[in-house]
C-alpha cells in the first residue's frame, strides 16, 4: 500500500553548542534587563522617600526693634525664607504678620491661607483676615471664621533678643 505521507526525516535537533550559545545569551538579556531597571528604580525611589529624611531648615531671622512695634498692632514683616536657594533672589522673601499683644509678647501669622496658600491680609476695623481669593475669613487669634479654609493660620515662633524681634523661620506647610 502506497500513501502520499511518506516518512520525512526530522531537522536535525540543536546541537550542544547552540543550546549553550542560546543559554548565554538569554542570561545576557535577563542581566542587562535587570541592570536596566536598577538605573531606573534606584533614583525613582530616592526621589520618593528622601524628604522624609531630610531636615528641615530652621533659622532666627530678625524682623524688626521691639519698641518699633505698637502694643495691640498687627505689622506685615518682611525676612529671609529658610529654605531659600541662593539664586532665588526676590523670589526667596516671605512675610508674616506680626501683633505685639504686651511689652514682651509677640505672635506671628502665616500669610498664606490654609485653603490654597493664597495672601491673607489683616483688616484692622474689622479685626480679620481675609484672604480675597476664596473668601476665606480668620478671627485675630488665627482661627477660621469663614469660608473654605481648613485650619487656622499657621503660625511662626517668635521671641525679642537683645531687643530685636526675630521669627523662626521654617517650612510652613500649608496642605490639608
Amino acid at each position: 500500500m502506497s500513501t502520499n505521507l511518506e516518512e520525512k526525516p526530522c531537522p536535525p535537533g540543536p546541537t550542544a553548542e547552540e543550546l549553550t550559545r542560546r543559554k548565554f545569551l538569554e542570561r545576557l538579556s535577563v542581566i542587562l534587563f535587570g541592570f536596566g531597571s536598577l538605573i531606573l528604580i534606584v533614583p525613582t525611589v530616592g526621589f520618593v522617600i528622601a524628604p522624609l529624611f531630610k531636615r528641615r531648615p530652621e533659622v532666627w531671622r530678625r524682623v524688626g526693634a521691639a519698641e518699633s512695634f505698637k502694643i495691640g498692632a498687627t505689622t506685615a514683616v518682611v525676612f529671609q525664607d529658610s529654605a531659600a536657594l541662593p539664586w532665588s533672589g526676590v523670589a526667596s522673601k516671605t512675610a508674616a504678620w506680626l501683633r505685639r499683644l504686651d511689652q514682651a509678647t509677640f505672635i506671628a501669622f502665616s500669610i498664606n491661607c490654609t485653603h490654597l496658600g493664597c495672601p491673607v491680609r489683616w483688616l484692622e476695623t474689622a479685626e480679620l483676615f481675609m484672604c480675597p481669593c476664596h473668601g476665606g475669613v480668620y478671627y485675630k487669634d488665627g482661627t477660621v471664621a469663614a469660608g473654605p479654609p481648613p485650619k487656622p493660620l499657621p503660625r511662626y515662633q517668635v521671641r525679642v533678643r537683645n531687643g530685636q524681634v526675630e521669627i523662626l523661620t521654617n517650612p510652613i506647610s500649608i496642605a490639608h
